[in-house]
């Protein structure tokens, strides 16, 4: 009798240790993805497959184009297991040297975002590939790459549920949202061609920070569109926030797809205090945001170390003084 009791004891502990051990694979296993599924937009905010506000922590690379080496899967591991990251910007340059419209090698560049694509979607995180306008100015200028860089992403990626479409990064040089708003009309036609649920992302102008302009005349005729705002801590403060807030309460979704900590040269000081206050702002208004930037270039806004050489399982001794600030953001 004695024996018998002793035996059901040890089967109690071996099940409960069983039990636990599937807790923690199961834990392991939940990715931003499964937890949340396919994400649209809903009012001002983004809502998970339930129904429920996500606020998503993402960084972007730095223009794959000359930074590809950090596109890789150990890289992305360490961000979502490290430092809570759930999205990956893809920032691929249009105008600049090698950029995809200036002479820069299309098909190795679409198999450089596949890649980060991939990766990505096996960590279970979301992905924005963005056309990253810049010295380009506006949008209208490769409008017709544009259209079909995006057919071939759209086709690509339809039935993914972790995509989004930034189909202009920050038009500027005194490009109007009337020029911007029908360049968007364009390539929102031609990615809803083929994808007709995942997100896609507007550009604002004046480097994208002009939301409360869109907010007055935005986009028709399409679901799930969010608006970019982009701000650098050290440079833009409260005016800047006021111009968010007025979109927002005009009924616009606003995505903050690049920021820094840094003046918005992308150098300079870092202004903590200040990125304090933009993340306290935009989580209130349950607003997702992306950091940037992934590389070690020697500049402020750089989340490594410039003498980092390490592209993957970062350490804290990689991270400039960015990046050690974001890390800890929740």
């Amino acid at each position: 009798m004695k024996r018998k009791r002793i035996f059901q004891r040890i089967c109690v502990v071996l099940c409960c240790l069983l039990c636990m051990a599937q807790v923690n694979v199961t834990s392991a296993a939940s990715t931003p993805l499964q937890r949340n599924g396919r994400l649209s937009v809903r009012g001002t905010r983004l809502v998970n497959s339930n129904g429920k506000t996500v606020i998503l922590k993402g960084v972007s690379t730095h223009g794959i184009n000359w930074f590809s080496q950090y596109v890789n899967k150990s890289a992305f591991k360490s961000l979502r297991d490290d430092w809570g990251v759930n999205c990956i910007r893809l920032a691929m340059y249009t105008e600049e040297y090698n950029g995809y419209c200036s002479g820069g090698n299309q098909a190795e560049l679409k198999k450089l975002i596949d890649k980060g694509v991939r990766y990505a979607t096996e960590l279970g995180m979301y992905v924005i590939i963005d056309w990253h306008v810049l010295n380009d100015r506006t949008p209208k200028k490769h409008q017709k790459e544009a259209i079909s860089f995006f057919k071939y992403m759209a086709k690509k990626y339809k039935n993914q549920k972790n995509i989004f479409y930034e189909i202009c990064n920050e038009p500027n040089g005194g490009t109007s949202w009337s020029t911007v708003k029908s360049y968007a009309a364009a390539v929102i036609k031609t990615i809803r061609t083929y994808d007709k649920k995942n997100i896609i992302l507007v550009g604002t102008p004046t480097w994208s920070q002009d939301v409360d302009t869109a907010a007055k005349s935005p986009v028709k005729g399409y679901s799930n569109i969010m608006y970019t705002f982009h701000f650098y801590a050290a440079t833009h403060g409260s005016e800047y926030r006021k111009k968010v807030q007025a979109a927002i309460d005009r009924g616009l979704p606003v995505f903050v797809s690049e920021f820094g900590v840094s003046e918005s040269s992308g150098n300079g000081h870092i202004d903590k205090t200040e990125a304090d206050k933009w993340i306290s702002f935009l989580r209130k208004n349950k607003i997702s945001y992306v950091c940037w930037s992934l590389s070690n270039k020697a500049e402020s806004c750089s989340l490594l170390k410039s003498s980092s050489t390490r592209t993957g399982n970062f350490k804290t001794s990689d991270l400039s003084t960015a990046g050690k600030w974001y890390k800890t953001v929740k």
